[in-house]
């Protein structure tokens, strides 16, 4: 059974009690005016009845985007058949009330002792029939439009959070292969600590599985590369630090889910797995003028291979398509290779929710 949140995701008109919208339905409404009043031989001049129709068309558009503002919480209950034919019809109701309407005021004597009766029409029935027949091509285009444009971005939309799970579903093999392994030294030699590698695993699984939620908060996020951090460091040990400067960045941020642990994953197994001596990883962030910038910078080999190289591209791409449907072009991701290191920068808008306790979100209090 689909619940309304599911019906208010598959309805695809847009919300007519937007300015955006409103101001798209003047526009129409003029455009059209325009073609209709080119397109007729008129018996007044030209700007006078290119004036006329404009008003009249402003009328008819602006209320029937009133009457779908008003009627948006019943219509999103209504299947797209169902939905299309209430908005046909109503768009029908209004556009022959308000043709009446306007043949009405034209026999009003204000109107006729100030001679303006050749301004309005002089048959009813036909000239509500026409404007009726013509609203509903009108609409019925604009319904079309509005129905494709809907399941373009629904595609996008599918597609994306697709390649979101096929990167919370990549653990790398090694990585998964060196973590037993060194689990099975450390239950002999070190079984607390084995134990708390194991939950560690559990629970960095469990965050990159998870597909209950698109967004989490910038603390659990960071949680979850520590926690990632921890995995590496038994098996890396003295060879894999880690600096954190991320004491300014606000907790309650939204971000989407997997932004920096798989900056870290590619950090440690392109910039610091093949080098003898190991090396640093250091992740920054900050916030200035309600932008959140973050910066991972791993050491390189002086010319390493070119399957490292080209390594990072899955995950670099599927952040960057991430950030781009949740920010739009306010977010920016940047990476190349600066002499001796790799630096990627990610930058997107400052998006906080209601603070809650650490406790609450899982993450240890400092």
């Amino acid at each position: 059974m689909n619940t309304d949140a599911d019906r208010a995701r598959a309805f695809y008109l847009p919300d007519f009690c937007t300015s955006r919208v409103t101001l798209a339905i003047v526009l129409i409404g003029e455009l059209t005016a325009f073609v209709l009043t080119l397109a007729r031989a008129a018996t007044i001049d030209f700007w006078t009845d290119l004036t006329r129709s404009s008003l009249f068309l402003l009328w008819v558009g602006l209320t029937c985007s009133a009457v779908l503002c008003a009627l948006r919480g019943r219509l999103v209950r209504l299947t797209v058949a169902q939905g299309s034919s209430a908005v046909l019809g109503l768009i029908a109701v209004v556009v022959a009330a308000l043709s009446i309407g306007a043949w009405l005021l034209g026999r009003t004597a204000l109107v006729l002792e100030a001679g303006g009766a050749p301004l309005f029409p002089h048959a009813a029935w036909s000239f509500t029939l026409r404007n009726v027949w013509i609203a509903l091509v009108v609409t019925g285009l604009a319904l079309r439009y509005f129905y494709v444009a809907h399941e373009w971005r629904r595609s996008v939309e599918e597609r994306a959070a697709a390649r979101v799970h096929a990167l919370q579903a990549r653990i790398r093999p090694h990585f998964l292969f060196n973590s037993m392994n060194t689990i099975a030294a450390l239950t002999r030699s070190n079984p607390p600590r084995a134990e708390a590698a194991v939950q560690d695993l559990a629970d960095l699984f469990r965050a990159t599985l998870s597909e209950k939620r698109e967004t989490i908060t910038l603390a659990e996020e960071l949680e979850v590369a520590r926690t990632y951090q921890r995995m590496e460091q038994l098996r890396l040990g003295s060879r894999l630090r880690v600096e954190w400067k991320t004491d300014a960045l606000p907790p309650q941020a939204l971000v989407p889910g997997l932004i920096i642990q798989p900056l870290l994953e590619n950090a440690i197994y392109h910039g610091i797995e093949p080098r003898a001596e190991g090396g640093t990883v250091t992740i920054s962030g900050e916030v200035a003028g309600g932008q959140i910038t973050i910066v991972v910078r791993n050491p390189l080999e002086a010319d390493p291979p070119l399957a490292a190289r080209d390594g990072n591209r899955l995950a670099l791409a599927n952040i960057r398509e991430r950030l781009a449907l949740m920010y739009g072009e306010r977010a920016l991701l940047k990476s190349g290779r600066f002499d001796n290191e790799f630096i990627v920068t990610l930058r997107f808008p400052l998006l906080e929710k209601a603070a809650a306790p650490a406790a609450a979100l899982g993450v240890p209090t400092q």
